[in-house]
């Protein structure tokens, strides 16, 4: 008996894990004359160390962001949720710095993480009347941009992982977007999925499938991704993928 209260009390601590979780997943941003985004996280269990997150900000700008946690299961869930909630209240305050939130939020992961956690995050401020995007990635997979002409640019501008060391310096990178840019975010978890040979999609699969549905909506390219990707590992999926795309206009 006691150990079925046990299981059940388990059951619904993890249950109230993926509510939480879920509510963080979830963005009421407004609409921009000159960008659409989107994004999705497909967890592999129910609980995930990946984050992404759209923030509104003052004087027509939007904050994007992208993290994934050390580690998996339930304590990667945590690291992610603790790095998403210092996100958030740093934004409310300095969200159109890049330099700064990246910081704060480095700092509180580090003093509420244990030793040997940590998270890649990567922080971007676009701004709508100047289609520019500001950034600081924080040991993240460089987001691509894809430009209208096909060309690449990787945004790896930044620093160390959040959560490594108290005092982390990070640098700023920015880029000028165009109309017909495509910026794309994602996790490992994408690129390295695998087929029935072991051989991982990669960043090459990744661009193929975004250069073929460029033209369509933020939503349509990120849906694509995914199908691609699945179609890739013949839908077996082995880590949490999480895309995010920013489609100018």
């Amino acid at each position: 008996m006691a150990s079925n209260a046990i299981l059940t009390e388990a059951c619904s601590q993890l249950a109230g894990a993926c509510e939480v979780q879920q509510r963080f997943l979830q963005y009421d941003a407004p609409e921009f004359t000159t960008l659409h985004y989107s994004a999705e996280c497909r967890q592999l269990g129910e609980v995930g160390g990946d984050c992404y997150d759209f923030i509104p900000l003052p004087n027509h700008q939007l904050a994007m962001a992208i993290g994934d946690a050390s580690g998996k299961g339930v304590a990667a869930a945590l690291m992610i949720a603790s790095v998403q909630s210092s996100l958030r209240t740093a934004a409310l305050f300095t969200g159109g710095d890049a330099l700064a939130v990246v910081a704060a939020v480095n700092r509180q992961a580090h003093a509420s993480s244990v030793a040997g956690r940590y998270a890649t995050l990567f922080y971007g401020v676009f701004d709508g009347w100047t289609r520019t995007l500001q950034y600081v990635n924080a040991g993240h997979n460089p987001p691509m941009v894809i430009r209208r002409d096909g060309s690449v640019l990787w945004l790896e501008t930044g620093g160390v992982p959040v959560g490594m060391f108290a005092e982390s310096v990070y640098a700023e990178g920015a880029v000028q977007l165009e109309p017909g840019d495509a910026v794309v975010a994602y996790t490992d978890g994408v690129i390295e999925a695998l087929n029935s040979s072991g051989e991982e999609w990669g960043a090459e699969g990744l661009w193929k499938s975004v250069a073929k549905n460029r033209e369509g909506s933020a939503e349509q390219v990120v849906s694509a991704i995914f199908d691609a990707m699945e179609e890739y590992a013949d839908g077996c999926q082995t880590d949490d993928a999480t895309v995010a795309v920013l489609r100018v206009f």
